[in-house]
């Protein structure tokens, strides 16, 4: 278990590893990363009518190209939607600019949480591993291969200028049935999963395009396509980019759905084996109908935990509801919900009848 567990770390981390030069390729600034060691002046002060903490810190810097050296940072000067008062011992990751005398200011950009994060990531890797056994492991080598096909194939791809949902077609082609033989094994079962997926996807691809189309949504509805579209000009097609990630965010839910039905139908036929194609169609659509109704539940209620912000500013918007739902931030939200969701309840029927047919058939 111990030589799987080091394997497995080493082509998780290896295939996150790849990424690095595209990342950096994209920012030349140097971030430094630095520890607060004294906090030399704390008080309130008020900056246009708002008040805050004004901070004079001393931080050692423990990354860069000035490791070793303490420097001073002062904070609250300007005013801050979301201030933050910093202590002994915080990591935190700073940027460096040069005034106009061309003195070197540095200014706190964020907190450093890669240990954290790494934490957080053992604790899921571990528990996958020793609750999942082999397959726990496959899927997990399923999970990096998805990570590389979308940062070294499709995002290149689409920056490159390259159509997002052509390039969001072929790396589900690669995803799907690498990732569903890792964690399902290579067996009918599986087939019949792939094949479902790929159906369903088809239909999800053309039900957005026509949606996107039909509702005149133009992708830039969110500040990160804005910031995206003037850092990279017209050179990506921000309404494909939306199509594009429809499609992808669909990938990971229709996996459970279409490997659940095929494996109730053939669970039905290895427990009666009098069983004909209408009889399992039937008895795994019963089981779907349920499925269905736990899926969409969740899935409401997923979209509620991420985008509550977005749910608030729909709340409190003091324009008629009709009016609300016109705006292109919340009309986008609604189409890639409901298409979505139109996805996952499709891949039952449609799932259930391949594997009904086929096991029917099967002695």
């Amino acid at each position: 278990m111990r030589k799987t567990f080091l394997v497995l770390f080493v082509l998780l981390f290896g295939s996150l590893f790849l990424l690095t030069p595209y990342a950096h390729a994209q920012n030349t600034d140097e971030l430094l990363e630095g520890t607060v060691t004294k906090i030399l002046l704390e008080k309130y002060t008020t900056v246009e009518n708002q008040k805050q903490v004004y901070q004079n810190l001393e931080i050692l810097i423990t990354k860069g190209s000035i490791k070793g050296k303490s420097v001073k940072v002062v904070q609250g000067e300007i005013p801050s939607v979301n201030p933050q008062v910093y202590e002994v011992g915080d990591k935190l990751v700073l940027q460096t600019f040069q005034d106009l005398d061309g003195n070197t200011i540095y200014n706190i950009a964020d907190y450093q949480r890669r240990n954290e994060l790494f934490i957080l990531f053992v604790i899921f890797t571990t528990l996958t591993i020793v609750i999942g056994g082999i397959w726990g492991v496959t899927s997990l080598l399923g999970m990096a291969f998805s990570f590389l096909v979308i940062f070294k194939f499709i995002l290149p791809q689409i920056m490159s200028g390259t159509d997002p949902v052509l390039v969001a077609i072929e790396g589900a082609m690669l995803i799907i049935p690498v990732t569903f033989y890792l964690s399902h094994g290579f067996n009918v079962k599986t087939h019949v999963s792939i094949i479902g997926t790929l159906i369903t996807l088809i239909v999800v691809g053309l039900l957005s395009t026509y949606f996107v189309n039909l509702t005149r949504l133009s992708g830039f509805s969110s500040e990160e396509a804005g910031f995206l579209q003037s850092e990279v000009g017209s050179l990506i097609n921000m309404k494909g980019l939306l199509l594009a990630g429809i499609i992808i965010s669909s990938l990971g839910i229709l996996d459970d759905i279409t490997i659940s039905q095929a494996s109730i139908v053939k669970e039905l036929r290895e427990a009666n084996t009098n069983l004909k194609f209408k009889d399992l169609l039937v008895r795994g659509m019963k089981v779907g109908k349920d499925h269905i109704a736990s899926l969409v539940n969740t899935l409401v209620l997923v979209y509620a935990g991420s985008s509550l912000p977005l749910l608030l500013l729909f709340i409190s918007n003091p324009k008629p509801f009709e009016q609300v739902i016109n705006l292109e931030i919340i009309a986008e939200e609604i189409v890639k919900t409901l298409v979505g969701s139109i996805g996952l309840i499709l891949a039952v029927p449609i799932t259930t009848l391949i594997a009904a047919f086929y096991f029917a058939k099967k002695k």
